[in-house]
């Protein structure tokens, strides 16, 4: 009984937790599936009679939807490549070096508002003419993806036994090759957790590419922000926009949630 109770209240946790991400999200999903007078109609309507698409075909009449799209895809995974290629070397390293003071400055950089970077790499970029490409765009999401990277490694590396990498050491191996055929294949979940959350973080970042993109280089979350005008609020394509953005990150998610929760836990589990 008392087994039972505790399965209960914690379902009942469970619920009240995400019970607001999920209302907001079917009132998103009512919002795009509404015309505009009944967005704005008081009491509010819950319930589309009849539902209609029109807010979504609006969306793209207003937005090259599909080159946004390709632009999102082009940034979120160069800048996920990138940080991974750098920064799982680069974690296993401060995890076998034990540098805190380190990891402790990655940290910060990871903290620290975008905003603080994004003058001076405007200014940078802008010197160095690359303003209005994508490549500017994929450098400043290392800002957000590397410190992620490296943050997750470090904490799957400080777990892994050392005693293997030893024995590897002994054999003849090289410290490279230790790291290649021994730490990165026990690793292979943190690598996979770091992989889909640089990724997230990279697809749902706004405030670099509205400022150093141009109109053929933009990326998805720009699109939301062009639903905006100085008139009135249009909540029936601001709606439908913010689904279509979320729509691949959420999808994405719900595919890989083992593998989420599979690779925190064992990252949080210290080698004997």
């Amino acid at each position: 009984m008392k087994r039972i109770l505790g399965k209960l209240g914690f379902a009942l946790s469970v619920v009240l937790l995400i019970s607001p991400a999920i209302l907001i999200f079917l009132w998103m999903l009512s919002l795009s599936l509404k015309n505009e007078l009944d967005n704005t109609a008081f009491p509010p309507v819950f319930i589309p009679s009849p539902p209609t698409l029109d807010n979504y075909a609006e969306v793209f009449a207003r937005n090259d939807f599909l080159l946004y799209a390709w632009n999102s895809v082009i940034v979120s995974f160069s800048a996920t490549g990138i940080a991974l290629l750098l920064g799982v070397p680069a974690g296993y390293g401060i995890a076998k070096m034990r540098a805190t003071r380190l990891a402790g400055l990655i940290l910060i950089a990871r903290i620290t508002p975008g905003l603080s970077y994004l003058i001076p790499l405007f200014l940078l970029f802008q010197w160095l003419g690359l303003t209005g490409t994508l490549a500017p765009i994929i450098i400043t999401h290392l800002v957000i993806t590397l410190p992620i990277v490296v943050w997750v490694m470090i904490s799957f590396f400080e777990g892994l036994p050392g005693e293997l990498e030893e024995a590897a050491l002994v054999d003849g191996a090289t410290i490279w090759q230790a790291f290649r055929h021994v730490a990165m294949p026990l690793a292979r979940p943190g690598i996979t957790v770091a992989c889909i959350l640089s990724f997230i973080f990279s697809w749902n970042n706004f405030i670099f590419a509205v400022v150093l993109a141009g109109r053929e280089t933009r990326t998805l979350p720009v699109a939301v922000n062009n639903m905006l005008t100085f008139e009135q609020i249009s909540w029936g394509p601001l709606s439908a926009a913010a689904l279509l953005v979320t729509a691949p990150v959420l999808l994405l998610t719900l595919l890989a949630q083992k593998q989420i929760v599979a690779g925190l836990t064992a990252g949080g589990v210290k080698g004997a």
